[in-house]
């Protein structure tokens, strides 16, 4: 941990004795030492071990009220996550609202709700935004806070949480520091997309991790995420891009006289392209040519991706790949048309719908914790 209490996030699905058997707890539980045994494939004594360690630091609580009553023989308490001790806290920033949220150890929503993004100064917006999660984090006064987490755009320092975001105006906003005084509790820090790829590794249902992927994020911003066999990929120097991709997009361009491919990506996205578009043509943003149009756009932009990078999967995720009244039907079909590699691959929308902001939120508060539980616990506790 830093001297400012920033610790960098842990994209990828823990490997440590303690993180599996919490994994196993949190996707497959309520289980019994035997079931974990199973799941995991470490040793009984092992297992025996872990479950101590969890269950004293308040991850995981035994429940004899859960025990089959038809079993046969010495009844095997079931366990699952203490879901009553500790919280964590977490907070996306979007280029208009911001999502905070308190979750539980296992990753269970409690509440959440969005607000404005404050306009000006870098500082005094996050200054805002952190006192407003510290007030909301101070409504679960009977849990003990664990850890903080930021998930946001732009350039992030995942070591010291100081973020440089072009859309917003801020410039080496130390946004980690300032949550970390205002929690009093370890933060994590990562950029929004590779936040929200992270999620649909170590939230909700198991899956299988293995092999390449790929996640898309369109809404106001456009952005990527690589993950390697449980792992998001995140590059030393931050996360690269995908706005400047060119695009062929002759309705939603915003200037007629535009060359062919001088339109991005990131030009065309946006609910303020479709609207801009929308009355140049004295239509609505529901004009089902400009959805069609940004549909394609969508699909081919993918399709070079994929090409390029040959993913076993690809997941989407926000209002861009959602807005079209036929879902991701005319996406994957211009995906498809573009394609030129030689084996079909299905578009599949994220995991947590339009809560993917609140999942990346989420996610980054509790990664630590989920890749080494007790020494996440032990260093919250400093």
């Amino acid at each position: 941990m830093s001297r400012t209490g920033v610790v960098a996030a842990e994209l990828h699905v823990g490997s440590v004795p303690a993180a599996a058997v919490l994994q196993a707890v949190r996707t497959g539980g309520p289980s019994t030492r035997d079931q974990l045994v199973l799941a995991t494939g470490l040793s009984a004594a092992t297992v025996n071990r872990q479950i101590h360690a969890l269950t004293r630091v308040g991850l995981t609580v035994e429940r004899p009220d859960l025990v089959d009553p038809g079993s046969i023989g010495r009844p095997k308490n079931p366990l699952t996550t203490d879901r009553d001790k500790l919280c964590v806290a977490g907070m996306h920033i979007g280029a208009k609202r911001t999502l905070l949220a308190i979750a539980d150890v296992g990753g269970r929503s409690l509440y959440s709700h969005a607000v404005a993004t404050p306009d000006g100064d870098g500082h005094a917006a996050i200054d805002e935004l952190c006192s407003q999660l510290k007030e909301l984090a101070d409504r679960f006064s009977g849990r003990r806070l664990l850890w903080g987490g930021v998930a946001l755009g732009g350039d992030v320092d995942e070591h010291t949480g100081v973020v440089d975001h072009p859309v917003l105006g801020w410039r080496r906003v130390p946004v980690g520091q300032r949550l970390t005084e205002a929690l009093r509790v370890p933060v994590s820090v990562c950029e929004h997309v590779q936040a929200m790829a992270a999620a649909e590794l170590l939230l909700g249902y198991p899956q299988d991790g293995g092999g390449t992927g790929l996640f898309c994020y369109a809404r106001e911003t456009v952005g990527m995420a690589i993950t390697f066999d449980g792992q998001v990929r995140v590059p030393a120097r931050g996360a690269g891009t995908i706005a400047y991709l060119p695009v062929d997009a002759p309705l939603l361009r915003s200037g007629v006289d535009d060359a062919p491919l001088s339109t991005t990506l990131q030009d065309v996205i946006g609910s303020e392209a479709l609207l801009a578009a929308a009355q140049r043509r004295g239509h609505t943003p529901e004009d089902h040519e400009l959805l069609d149009e940004r549909a394609r756009v969508l699909g081919q932009s993918l399709a070079l991706m994929r090409d390029v990078l040959n993913p076993d999967s690809i997941v989407v995720a926000g209002d861009a790949f959602a807005g079209h009244p036929r879902g991701l039907a005319p996406i994957q079909a211009a995906f498809d048309a573009a394609s030129h590699t030689p084996w079909t691959l299905e578009l599949t929308p994220s995991r947590f719908g339009v809560r993917v902001q609140e999942g990346a939120a989420i996610a980054i508060a509790l990664s630590v914790v989920y890749a080494d539980p007790i020494a996440s616990i032990a260093l919250s506790a400093d």
